[in-house]
């Protein structure tokens, strides 16, 4: 076939984010944590957030999203590539990653896979989740932890199972474990009171510490603004903190912690085994 012809160059990798206006950095670090980690394997990196991508560019810096660089990389004329999902659960973005891959194998010759997202696999994510919450006690064993995870809007999306599962896994491993949301299942502004009775019903007369988790790939406007409003609100009634980082930078995120890049690390090598880019 001729037009395979134009297909000389051998394997890819497409980070596939969402991209932050004020920590795009952490990507461009990960990026070069698979760079490094595939260091015969091209990688190039794509974010799905046309908001992120519009405003970096007001500023000087010039992205593309998913489709822009599949497109790239077709024209390129690589023969096969991988698109990591860097998202937490199986939910809007990874469902939109795989509609996207979709509609470019229908025109294109070259082998294309994608990866699962960090919380996909329940073996794997009941390790991770366990190892996180007890990393997390170490210095505060008898504190509350109340994990926000960023949800999605609607009830019928695919990948909610993966949330639920999440949300009930802590829960269950630690009584002093409390979960909700910014904009999905059981969001912080509907149920801040039932959180607040909990609070105050475990701290058996005393005033609770309690540690804010963001459940988040990378803090951004969320960090600045939604988890201290959190925070805020329950100090009113708790020693209430935002946890810091297991890193340098004192944000919590998920994207710079080890256990997770190396999930994600898996995910991408397992699907280059697949594509005959690894052996």
């Amino acid at each position: 076939m001729k037009r395979y012809r134009h297909y000389d160059k051998e394997s890819a990798i497409i980070l596939s984010c969402f991209g932050s206006v004020i920590e795009q950095e952490k990507y461009l670090v990960f990026e070069e944590f698979v760079k490094q980690s595939f260091p015969n394997i091209d990688v190039f990196t794509a974010f799905s957030s046309k908001m992120v991508i519009k405003e970096l560019a007001k500023q000087g810096q010039h992205y593309k999203n998913l489709p822009q660089v599949m497109a790239d990389v077709d024209m390129l004329g690589y023969k096969r590539y991988v698109i990591a999902s860097v998202n937490i659960f199986p939910t809007d973005e990874h469902e939109v990653l795989i509609k996207m891959v979709q509609g470019f194998q229908n025109f294109s010759l070259a082998h294309i896979r994608y990866t699962n997202p960090l919380l996909q696999k329940t073996k794997e994510s009941s390790i991770y989740l366990k190892q996180l919450d007890e990393r997390i006690r170490q210095n505060t064993p008898e504190a509350i932890n109340l994990y926000i995870i960023h949800g999605v809007p609607v009830l019928n999306l695919a990948g909610l199972e993966a949330v639920k599962y999440t949300s009930e896994f802590l829960q269950l491993i630690n009584e002093n474990n409390l979960t909700c949301s910014l904009e999905g299942e059981f969001p912080f502004f509907a149920i801040k009171d039932a959180i607040k009775r909990e609070i105050l019903k475990r701290a058996n007369n005393k005033r609770a510490k309690v540690n804010i988790v963001p459940m988040l790939l990378v803090s951004g406007n969320h960090y600045d603004n939604d988890m201290k409003e959190i925070r805020d609100e329950v100090a009113t009634y708790a020693d209430a903190q935002l946890v810091e980082s297991f890193t340098q930078d004192k944000k919590f995120n998920l994207i710079e912690q080890e256990e997770v890049r190396e999930i994600f690390r898996k995910n991408i090598e397992i699907e280059l085994i697949k594509v005959g880019a690894l052996r």
